[in-house]
C-alpha cells in the first residue's frame, strides 16, 4: 500500500543532530545483519543507525516522494551503499523475507492497528532479530501539533509493552529525554501550537537533549517524553 504523508515535520527534524546522535547510542547495539526501516521517511535516521555490523538496509516508505528523496541521497553517496528503498509498507514485503532488526522510528504511533502491525513485523524476524520502537510518550501531552501530523496515540512504557508482539520478549524498555518532557508540556498546555518553530527545535536539540543525555540515566530511564521498547523474537 502506499500514500502520501500528511505530517510536514520530517525537514524540521532531519536537522536534530544531538538527538538523533542520542538514540544512535541508545538503539545501535540491537541492529545488525538485514533491517529494514518501516515508514523511513526521508531517511534521517540511516546516518545514525546505521552501523559496521549492518549487512543490508532496506528502507520501507509508503509515500513515493519521500521515497524518491531516500534514492536520491543514496545516489549521491550521502547514505551506506547497502541502504536500498522499497516504496510500500510492511504487506508489500515479500511473504518469505527474513530480518535481524526491524525498526519503527517515530512510526507507530500513526498506525491505527498497532499491535496488529507488530505482530505481522514480527513474523517477518529471525529467530534472535530485535524488534525496534519509538514512540512519542504520554497520552496528556497529545497536543494539536500530534493531530496535526496524523498521530493516533502516545504511549507509556505499559501501553507500548501492551502492544508487544506474542513469540518475542521485551529486552529493552526505558523513556527518553526527561529534561524535553518539560517542553513539550509548555506546548500543551501553554503554546497549543500545532507545529514547533526552527528556533524551538533547535534549542531543543542543541541545549535540551544534551542535558537529557546525562539526566536520563539518572532517572533510570523512567521518565521522559519519548519511549523506547525493543524485543527478541525467540
Amino acid at each position: 500500500m502506499t500514500y502520501d504523508y500528511i505530517g510536514g515535520e520530517l525537514e524540521l527534524f532531519a536537522a536534530a543532530s544531538h538527538w538523533k546522535s542520542y538514540l544512535g547510542s541508545i538503539l545501535k547495539p540491537h541492529i545488525c545483519g538485514r533491517v529494514l526501516e518501516v515508514g523511513a521517511g526521508i531517511g534521517s535516521n540511516i546516518p545514525y543507525l546505521c552501523n559496521s555490523k549492518v549487512s543490508d538496509w532496506t528502507s520501507l516508505e509508503p509515500d513515493g516522494e519521500l521515497a524518491a528523496q531516500i534514492s536520491d541521497r543514496i545516489q549521491r553517496g550521502e547514505l551506506p551503499g547497502s541502504c536500498r528503498v522499497q516504496v510500500g509498507d510492511l504487506g508489500s514485503i515479500e511473504a518469505d523475507a527474513q530480518y535481524d532488526a526491524i525498526l519503527y522510528i517515530d512510526v507507530l504511533e500513526h498506525i491505527l492497528e498497532d499491535s496488529d502491525e507488530l505482530a505481522a513485523a514480527s513474523r517477518c524476524l529471525r529467530s534472535g532479530g530485535r524488534l525496534i520502537v519509538l514512540a512519542p510518550a504520554h497520552q496528556f501531552l497529545f497536543s494539536p501539533f500530534d493531530a496535526a501530523i496524523g498521530h493516533h496515540r502516545r504511549y507509556t512504557k505499559a501501553s507500548l509493552q501492551r502492544v508487544g508482539p506474542g513469540g518475542c520478549r521485551l529486552v529493552a524498555s526505558r523513556m527518553l529525554d526527561s529534561i524535553g518532557f518539560f517542553a513539550s508540556l509548555a506546548n500543551r498546555v501553554l503554546l497549543r501550537s500545532s507545529s514547533p518553530s526552527p528556533r524551538q527545535i533547535l534549542f531543543w536539540d542543541t541545549v535540551l537533549v544534551p542535558v537529557s543525555r546525562i539526566v536520563d540515566p539518572c532517572t533510570g530511564y523512567r521518565f521522559g517524553k519519548s519511549v523506547v521498547g525493543v524485543w527478541r523474537r525467540d
